[in-house]
Parts: C-alpha cells; sequence; structure tokens
C-alpha cells in the first residue's frame, strides 16, 4: 500500500509541473547560508524563492546590491513588503565597498536586532561578508568560526579584503586568529 500511494504522489507531482515549480526551499537559493536562527545570507532568491523566505519566517530582508544588476528580481522591493516582510535596500558599488555601506548596514540591522533577516546579493559575496562583518563586531562571534562561514562561500578578492580589514579595524577588532588565512583570491 505505502508503495502505490508513493507511485501515485510521484505521478501527480510528475503530471503537475506547474505545482511543483511553485514549490521551492531556501536551500535552493544560491550560497544560502544559515548562521543563526536569527541570520542568514544567500544570492538572489526568484519570486517563488521568496516565499520560502516568508514561510520561514524572515521579518526582514537586506539587499546589498544595485537594482539593475543582472538576475535580479524586478521589483524586489514590492514583491517583500507584499510578503509582510521588511525591505532594507543598500545599494554596495561591488568595485568600490565603502565604510559607510557597513555603517548604513549595522545601522538597520541593531534598529530591529531581533528580526530574523537575510541578508542577499547577487551570488552572496558582498552579503557572506557583510554577514561575517556584523557577526564578529556586533554578535561576538569568534573570528575563526564566521570566517570559516566566509570562507563557505567564497575568498574575498584584494578589493574586498582590503574593505574587511578597514571595516574591523574601524571597530577595534583584529582579523588575527589561530585558524585564519587571509589571503585575496
Amino acid at each position: 500500500m505505502k508503495f502505490n500511494a508513493i507511485v501515485l504522489i510521484s505521478l501527480w507531482v510528475w503530471a503537475c509541473p506547474a505545482w511543483a515549480d511553485k514549490t521551492s526551499s531556501l536551500q535552493e537559493i544560491t550560497n544560502y547560508r544559515e548562521y543563526s536562527a536569527m541570520l542568514s545570507s544567500s544570492g538572489q532568491p526568484d519570486a517563488v524563492q521568496m516565499d520560502a523566505v516568508q514561510e520561514a519566517g524572515f521579518e526582514r530582508v537586506v539587499y546589498l546590491a544595485f537594482t539593475d544588476n543582472e538576475g535580479v528580481l524586478e521589483n524586489e522591493d514590492r514583491a517583500v513588503k507584499n510578503r509582510g516582510m521588511e525591505f532594507v535596500h543598500i545599494p554596495v558599488d561591488w568595485e568600490a565597498p565603502a565604510l559607510g555601506d557597513f555603517a548604513l548596514f549595522a545601522g538597520a540591522m541593531e534598529k530591529s536586532s531581533r528580526k530574523k533577516t537575510l541578508v542577499h546579493c547577487q551570488v552572496n559575496f558582498r552579503a557572506s561578508s557583510f554577514s561575517f562583518l556584523y557577526r564578529v563586531i556586533f554578535l561576538d562571534v569568534p573570528m575563526g568560526e564566521a570566517k570559516a562561514d566566509l570562507d563557505s562561500v567564497w575568498v574575498p578578492n584584494e578589493t574586498w579584503l582590503k574593505w574587511i580589514f578597514a571595516v574591523l579595524e574601524a571597530h577595534g577588532k583584529s582579523p588575527e586568529c589561530d585558524t585564519c588565512l587571509w589571503a585575496a583570491e
């Protein structure tokens, strides 16, 4: 009996591709990482994946790129707000991230520090860097733990490495730790 039910469900899903295409999970979002119950980062979610973000209980989405980037979710601000979540947009220049970008991000995060938040950009390079810094500076996550999470997404290039070091220095933090290997890709 169990086998027949599984076969029938499988056939139904196969025969109903429109239904199957409307389901998604957070793990399907490019480079999705969950750092805690309250903070995750990722690449650009599409509209169906944004439903999964809402269903997972996220209350805020922070977007760290320009709205004219390739692959952007058109009218993301409206898409997020229509799902009952707060939308924060900080357009960070890939070639020239600024200390002020992080100040804006930290201010938004600290304003409502208890909101479950997804931080994203196009592929999670900017977002994982901002999340790394926020975790180390504001959440007191050990440097080695946060660095390992950053490394699981990417090895920052020279521009981003300099920026990360500048933000850490501005907040009185050293990038040194026993397990941290800092080398630009």
